[in-house]
């Protein structure tokens, strides 16, 4: 589960990353002003981010209670058997359905942690009961009540130097060398300039 390698990052895909996570609808013109690309340039960012699978979708996030489910549960599950056929079946009910907005697989002492959202009570009571059927018992629910921090943006953070920037210290050690002034080789003495008249 953990031997995945992350995508490498520079400091212009972390700006169109934190632009993106901000605000979706972000134009691609807005982000190449942002980034200081052009816009060919900046499209061909995004496409490669969404190609290694950096960015899943770009997709609009809603708000619950506005559009009709006032209702947001959280549900801890743990199934009955644990070979592979009732694991599948019990993903599948997952996936299929629709009140069921985000569920993962931990370890602990459960198997699932689910979200749900509902209109109604009876709605969620379907929803946990098509749960149980399909294998999953303890079924624990948690009402939401309020909601304390939001979805909130990854803080993404560059892993490679800038291509279009040398790195600080190529930078210092230039500044050095051109503050020193060329170097002469140990016990040799500075060259006569033409005509010089010797000691």
């Amino acid at each position: 589960m953990y031997r995945y390698m992350a995508v490498e990052l520079d400091e212009i895909d972390v700006r169109l990353l934190t632009a993106l996570q901000a605000d979706a609808d972000c134009t691609n013109v807005e982000l190449s002003r942002l980034v200081g690309l052009s816009p060919a340039a900046t499209l061909h960012r995004v496409r490669r981010l969404k190609e290694s699978g950096v960015i899943r979708i770009i997709s609009a996030q809603l708000d619950p209670v506005a559009a009709g489910f006032p209702l947001q549960v959280y549900v801890t599950a743990s199934l009955s058997r644990h070979d592979a056929r009732s694991t599948r079946i019990f993903d599948d009910q997952l996936r299929a359905l629709p009140q069921i907005i985000a569920a993962d697989n931990v370890a602990g002492e459960m198997d699932y942690v689910i979200t749900a959202v509902a209109r109604d009570v009876a709605d969620l009571q379907e929803v946990l009961a098509s749960l149980a059927t399909r294998g999953g018992q303890r079924l624990i629910t948690y009402l939401r009540l309020a909601e304390i921090k939001p979805p909130s943006r990854l803080p993404v953070a560059a892993t490679i130097p800038d291509p279009d920037q040398p790195p600080r210290r190529r930078r210092r050690a230039a500044a050095a060398t051109r503050a020193a002034g060329p170097r002469r080789a140990p016990g040799r003495a500075p060259a006569r300039e033409p005509g010089a008249e010797r000691g």
